[in-house]
């Protein structure tokens, strides 16, 4: 059966709009990119036909985890195709494509893989590559318990779902990064901060330049085995308490 697209039905452009207007609620402030996976594992088992659970593959470098999962079975058979080097979730996720598992009882790819599935009580897998950012590659993994769980409707929903969730997952990052950066510059201005001070403190007892003081800072983080900053917060403290 050929795939059409799913906005020629009335029913299902009205449960993609639900779906986005789920995604597009997700609040970035309240959450990280771990939260948003989550978010939207169990988002992709409510909504989209025939997944009896779910999970979100990662891939960083040559590194693949199970980022998000709505059962344990799930993340298992996960786990076994990492342990594979193997499976629909590690193809669609290098591939940025679909792959889907009709049957796994009669199924051999990747080293018998379906077979373990199905014998898990999933018969049927749907996995879509999933866009995340140019480091990473990813798959939403779909688990379904009967035979031929996703037809070709399904799959084309699933795709869909995907480029929504997509969207979400770029802006997680993204917020996540911008948040990070921040932290650094914000912790990099107070080191700054203390070792100013500590400096001013060596200077003043000293009569020492500038240069000076800071090549004594250093001298004694070397010594101690301790962060300059370390050093210099704890100048600057003593110094504060002493009478």
């Amino acid at each position: 059966m050929k795939a059409h697209d799913p906005t020629d039905s009335a029913t299902t452009f009205a449960e993609l709009g639900r779906i986005f207007a789920e995604l597009g609620r997700i609040k970035l402030g309240e959450t990280d990119l771990n939260g948003v996976l989550h978010q939207v594992a169990d988002l992709a088992r409510r909504t989209l036909p025939g997944a009896g659970q779910v999970s979100i593959t990662m891939i960083r470098g040559d590194d693949a985890y199970t980022a998000a999962h709505t059962s344990e079975t799930a993340l298992l058979l996960d786990e076994h195709q990492y342990a594979r080097s193997g499976g629909p979730s590690l193809e669609a996720a290098h591939g940025k494509t679909t792959v889907v598992v009709r049957d796994g009882a009669n199924d051999d790819r990747w080293d018998g893989w379906p077979l373990l599935a199905a014998e898990a009580g999933y018969r049927s897998v749907l996995a879509v590559g999933l866009p995340v950012v140019e480091t990473m590659a990813g798959a939403l993994n779909l688990y379904g318990e009967r035979p031929d769980g996703f037809d070709d409707d399904g799959v084309t929903l699933a795709q869909t779902f995907v480029r929504y969730a997509g969207v979400a997952l770029a802006n997680a990052h993204l917020y996540d990064s911008t948040a990070s950066l921040a932290q650094h510059m914000q912790a990099a201005m107070e080191s700054r901060a203390v070792i100013e001070q500590a400096k001013g403190i060596i200077m003043g007892e000293r009569r020492c330049s500038a240069d000076e003081a800071f090549a004594i800072l250093t001298k004694v983080s070397q010594d101690s085995n301790r962060k300059l900053r370390d050093v210099a917060a704890a100048l600057v403290e003593r110094t504060q308490r002493a009478p």
